[in-house]
C-alpha cells in the first residue's frame, strides 16, 4: 500500500494519502492549511486519482482545504454526521487566541463548504479506492471525531487517529466540541483493545503503534491501570 504524507502549513496538522499503489485511486485524509499545491504535485508525481476525502473530525486545522481539493477532483467529503455541522462554519465556536493565531497562519480566509458532504456513523464500512475503510466512532475532541482502520492484507491494519491518539499524548479536551469524560471512554473501548500491531497515523506528529502506547503513553497507561483495578474490585 501506498501511505503519503503531508504536514499542513498552520498547526502542524498531518495530511495522508492512501491508495493500493501508484496510478491508481487513492483517499485523501484530513486536508489542512497550506496543503492543496503540495497535494496535487503529490498525486501529480504518483499518478493518483482522488475517489473521496476523508475527515476525521471537523475542526478547522484538518478541513481547511477540503473544499478546493474536493472541487477539483469531483468528489465527495465524508465526515461523521455529529461533526457535520462544523463543515458550515468551521470558525465557529474559536476563541479569540485561535482566531488570531489561524489569520497569522493565513487559514482563517473566507470559508465554502464543500457541494457533496457524505455523512457516515459508526461501525460504518466503506469500500473505496480498492481500500477497506471502517470507521469508529471516538468522541472526545469533537462530538464526531472518528478513527479510521485500513485493512492492509498480510499487514497491520492502519489506524488515521486525527486528534484522539497521538505519540505519547491524546487529543485535547478543551476546544469546541470537547468532552474530556467521552475522550477516555473513546479511548478505553476504541483504543485499547486494538491490536499492538496497529500502525497509528495520528492528526499530529509521528507515527506510533498501539503497542508502543500502550507501554509508553501516560494517558493509556493511567486509563489501563484504572480499568485493571475496577476490574478486580
Amino acid at each position: 500500500m501506498l501511505v503519503e504524507s503531508l504536514e499542513a502549513t498552520a498547526f502542524g496538522t498531518n495530511c495522508y494519502v492512501l491508495a493500493p499503489q501508484r496510478g491508481e485511486e487513492c483517499v485523501v485524509v484530513d486536508p489542512g492549511v497550506g496543503v492543496a499545491d503540495r497535494l496535487a504535485e503529490l498525486l501529480r508525481r504518483h499518478r493518483l486519482r482522488p475517489a473521496a476525502v476523508l475527515l476525521t473530525h471537523g475542526h478547522l486545522d484538518h478541513v481547511h482545504s477540503v473544499t478546493p481539493v474536493c472541487g477539483a477532483h469531483g468528489v465527495a467529503a465524508t465526515v461523521h454526521a455529529d461533526d457535520r455541522h462544523r463543515l458550515r462554519d468551521p470558525l465557529a465556536g474559536l476563541g479569540p487566541q485561535l482566531r488570531a493565531a489561524l489569520a497569522a497562519s493565513g487559514g482563517a480566509g473566507a470559508w465554502r463548504e464543500p457541494d457533496d458532504v457524505v455523512t457516515v456513523t459508526d461501525r460504518a464500512r466503506l469500500e473505496v479506492a480498492g481500500l477497506r475503510v471502517d470507521v469508529s466512532h471516538a468522541p472526545g475532541h469533537t462530538e464526531g471525531s472518528v478513527l479510521f482502520s485500513v485493512s492492509r492484507p498480510g499487514e497491520p491494519d492502519l489506524l488515521l487517529a486525527g486528534d484522539v491518539l497521538f505519540a505519547g499524548s491524546i487529543g485535547r479536551t478543551d476546544l469546541p466540541g470537547g468532552d474530556h469524560r467521552a475522550m477516555l471512554r473513546s479511548l478505553l473501548t476504541r483504543v485499547l483493545p486494538l491490536d499492538d500491531a496497529t500502525d497509528v497515523l495520528p492528526g499530529h506528529g509521528p507515527a506510533t503503534t498501539i503497542g508502543r502506547e500502550r507501554l509508553t503513553n501516560p494517558h493509556l497507561v493511567q486509563l489501563a491501570a484504572a480499568a485493571g483495578t475496577e476490574q478486580q474490585s
